[in-house]
């Protein structure tokens, strides 16, 4: 049975660090080198809403032997090949602005920099996704819960311009669903009760889809 892989966020420091190892003995000309994290964890890296996520998803601004940095560090510590991609990047969340969009987190061995997507910038990357058996909508809650406690108020006005720089517009990228959902978070003074909800409907959700799939892939090998 496949169980997930759950990185924590001294799991990703630490892996960061030690992909940032490899790739300096790989490169004799000590290349400079950057990566955009996404999603979970960026989630991670920069609020305290979350304990861990399943996936570590880039943009990864490298040459081929980043690939190879990658791979020996999954190698080296047991953890998946995948534990560190750029799949997102074939999904409808990504575009090309979340370079200039992106925040800088912290540098590796001198080498490798860590940038994040966070904030209105991140809640219309999740926007766009929309999964509700993923962390999309809890984590969109979360962030703006998050902010507030910092005394920094995310309006809509802030994400409307983050959806329009990373995306050109709203239609046929976040349905009407997701942006009633956001208006309704953007007009409740206190998420707790809601973000939990979220929680407990996705995570009804991703059990529901994981026990359709074992059925769909028990029925192809009957």
């Amino acid at each position: 049975m496949y169980i997930e892989k759950q990185f924590t966020k001294e799991d990703i420091d630490h892996y960061l660090y030690l992909l940032a190892r490899e790739y300096k003995k790989r490169n004799r000309k000590s290349k400079h080198v950057e990566l955009i994290l996404v999603g979970g964890a960026s989630v991670l890296l920069n609020y305290g809403f979350r304990d861990m996520t399943t996936d570590i998803d880039a943009m990864i601004l490298a040459d081929a032997v980043m690939k190879e940095a990658i791979m020996a560090v999954a190698e080296n510590e047991d953890i998946p090949d995948g534990w560190l991609n750029a799949d997102f990047q074939r999904s409808a969340s990504f575009s090309n602005a979340l370079v200039r969009n992106s925040s800088y987190y912290k540098t590796y061995a001198n080498i490798l920099e860590v940038r994040t997507v966070k904030d209105e910038y991140l809640i219309a990357m999740k926007l766009v996704s929309g999964r509700n058996y993923k962390r999309d909508l809890s984590d969109i809650a979360g962030i703006i819960k998050s902010c507030r406690a910092e005394g920094r108020e995310i309006t809509f006005e802030m994400i409307d311009k983050a959806v329009v720089d990373l995306y050109g517009k709203w239609d046929d990228n976040v349905t009407d669903y997701t942006r009633a959902f956001l208006g309704e978070l953007l007009n409740t003074p206190d998420l707790s009760d809601i973000y939990d909800n979220i929680k407990e409907d996705e995570d009804r959700n991703k059990a529901i889809r994981l026990s359709d799939l074992k059925k769909t892939n028990e029925k192809e090998y009957m």
